[in-house]
């Protein structure tokens, strides 16, 4: 089982793909998206602001998680993977996590202290900056394309 916890709601706009990557993605694996509300924030925050609401929002992650889950957060300040490293990533992770493992996906300003505490492994899609809604997309997109190289399977670019 694979779970995403993501702050805040997908946008219409990311929608589509993301359903098309989790239908995709169940033919290997379950997969389930937890939403998790993201705390508002105003325009120009100060650094106090953006820090309550990060706590805010880990708190309701760490509330929903079980103990037993391995979990990853992407980061961007960890190493990038390719795709086949990702799939070896995922495969290794899984035997890890007893087939159980978790992503989380932080708001706008990333994740709180007490939340990076709590995680197994931590990743980088990119080091380019991407909104917390595409990057699920994104980590949907390499979940099934790493079933399909740990499968050996094509999967066309």
């Amino acid at each position: 089982m694979i779970k995403i916890y993501a702050i805040g709601k997908i946008k219409d706009f990311y929608k589509s793909g993301c359903d098309e990557y989790l239908k995709r993605i169940s033919g290997y694996s379950k997969i389930e998206v937890i939403e998790v509300k993201d705390d508002s924030i105003p325009t120009k925050p100060s650094e106090s602001e953006i820090k309550k609401a990060k706590d805010n929002e880990g708190k309701r992650i760490l509330d929903l998680l079980k103990s037993n889950e391995y979990l990853i957060s992407l980061d961007l300040n960890k190493k990038e993977l390719t795709s086949e490293e990702f799939a070896s990533f995922l495969s290794n992770s899984l035997l890890k996590g007893g087939n159980n493992i978790s992503f989380v996906i932080g708001g706008s300003y990333g994740l709180s202290d007490e939340l990076k505490k709590r995680v197994n492994a931590s990743i980088s899609l990119s080091n380019l900056t991407f909104p917390h809604q595409l990057a699920r997309l994104i980590l949907l997109e390499q979940i099934f394309r790493a079933f399909k190289i740990i499968n050996n399977e094509t999967y066309h670019k």
